[in-house]
């Protein structure tokens, strides 16, 4: 078989730990690493960081993450791929590029954007027989309802302008939202030379789908070697989780894929943690859309030959549709929290009563609110009503009970004054109160609306930072 391409995970959210990289790009021979900064409500922090400073709206972890990594990528050729540029990915390659040269450094940096579709989505288009309605994908709501409250409207870009950045010799590649698994399946349509978006026979797609379901396998840092394993009695015998390895990955040029690590790290790779992450995240495994190709995970399969490795094989693909999702942002009101405890005795009915005083100073001081949130720490927050409550009388008799009370607010003035409801209960509420947290924790909150836009209204763009400019 012809010389694989290895490909490393980078982080796995904005904040991931970048220290298993280093062993990646030290002992695991990778060619490409692929980064992925940005969860599904990562674009959101974002935007709150955009508000406070138009310079920003990039995660910044990209930042001292390359500082620590560029020097041990250049001189083994390793080339970088992420997505932390979200809102500002020219922002996000400036501030690199600066970072770097001041330590005397001048990768050549591309810089993908196209994603920002917000003007798009503001244009008035609610006719029937609109193109793009940009109905919410879930709930069939129209657009119209909160089309003046939009902050921000990216599309999924896919990989091809990865592909092609690559191909004009960028060493790090910073783009704004893209799909997760591009991150990967970029790097490997450029070193093997699959087709892409001339793709047309079923080993064309095929090919991807194997590209894919690697990108899908990384694209998770340590989920996808033995980290956040849920295997009830097993996931003791995950080894060294302190030093972990990120999954590595050996693709060949028919798209066969081993999943390994980097050697002397922790963490485990094998049958169980692989198919943990295979099916992460996935509402259809036999119809799993992106921008690229649409997988079939009815005939994958996972061998393992034990050593950390893990063969991928049988992944199917059809052709992408002629739409993108995308993931927008609008102002949603305000939240306030607070959390509170009381100690035995009758610790539960102390809680019922101070709650009480809450909501009746609430109606007292007329302070409008849609929703509020109550849940019991250590009780029903990890499992809500799968975790059905003890009886009072036990639950009387527990030394502590907490509670933690969220109000939903379209004021912000009401937000604010949510936190001073409590402090008086120290010394005129139920006895033996624990403390307050989080008195001043009102903030605003951004919705999330996905959609759907035509893909031949959106429009990739490649720039390139050069060294030293």
């Amino acid at each position: 078989m012809t010389h694989a391409i290895r490909i490393g995970s980078g982080l796995g959210f904005y904040g991931d730990n970048w220290e298993p990289v280093v062993a990646s790009i030290e002992r695991g021979q990778v060619q490409f690493i692929g980064s992925d900064h940005l969860a599904e409500l990562t674009l959101a922090i974002l935007q709150k960081d955009r508000q406070r400073d138009p310079s920003l709206g990039y995660a910044r972890d990209v930042v001292p993450m390359l500082l620590r990594l560029w020097p041990l990528m250049q001189p083994r050729g390793v080339r970088f791929v992420c997505n932390a540029g979200g809102l500002n990915p020219m922002g996000a390659a400036q501030a690199v590029r600066s970072a770097l040269a001041t330590a005397g450094w001048h990768p050549r940096i591309a810089v993908l954007s196209g994603d920002d579709v917000l003007p798009l989505l503001q244009e008035p288009s609610d006719a029937p027989d609109a193109i793009d309605r940009f109905d919410h994908m879930l709930e069939g709501s129209r657009l119209a309802s909160v089309r003046e409250r939009l902050v921000f409207g990216n599309a999924y870009l896919g990989a091809q302008p990865i592909a092609d950045a690559l191909a004009h010799g960028a060493d790090i590649v910073i783009t704004g939202r893209v799909a997760d698994a591009a991150l990967f399946l970029g790097p490997l349509v450029h070193a093997l030379g699959w087709k892409l978006a001339d793709a047309q026979t079923p080993e064309d797609f095929d090919r991807l789908a194997q590209g894919l379901t690697v990108g899908h396998l990384l694209e998770c840092s340590g989920q996808g070697s033995g980290g956040n394993f849920g295997s009830q009695g097993d996931w003791q015998n995950i080894p060294d989780l302190a030093h972990i390895g990120y999954p590595i990955a050996e693709v060949w040029a028919d798209g066969t894929a081993v999943i390994t690590k980097a050697p002397g790290t922790g963490g485990l790779v094998n049958f169980d943690t692989v198919r943990q992450q295979l099916l992460y995240e996935v509402h259809n495994p036999h119809a799993y859309f992106s921008p690229d190709v649409v997988l079939d995970m009815g005939q994958i399969q996972l061998h393992d030959e034990g050593q950390h490795r893990v063969r991928l094989s049988g992944a199917r693909g059809s052709p992408p549709s002629d739409q993108l999702k995308v993931v927008a942002g609008f102002h949603d009101g305000f939240k306030a929290e607070v959390s509170w405890g009381f100690s035995w005795p009758d610790a539960w009915d102390k809680v019922q009563a101070a709650q009480a005083m809450v909501r009746s100073q609430l109606q007292a001081r007329q302070m409008p609110f849609d929703a509020l949130f109550v849940e019991y720490p250590g009780l029903n927050s990890a499992h809500g009503p799968l975790a059905p409550l003890p009886p009072a009388a036990e639950l009387n008799e527990r030394a502590e009970i907490w509670v933690r009370m969220v109000l939903r607010t379209r004021s912000k003035a009401v937000a604010d004054g949510f936190g001073r409801l409590f402090p008086w209960m120290a010394l005129s509420g139920p006895a033996f109160t624990c403390g307050f947290q989080g008195m001043n924790s009102a903030s605003a909150l951004l919705g999330i609306w996905p959609t759907l836009v035509a893909r031949h209204r959106v429009q990739a763009r490649i720039d390139f930072l050069e060294p030293g400019a």
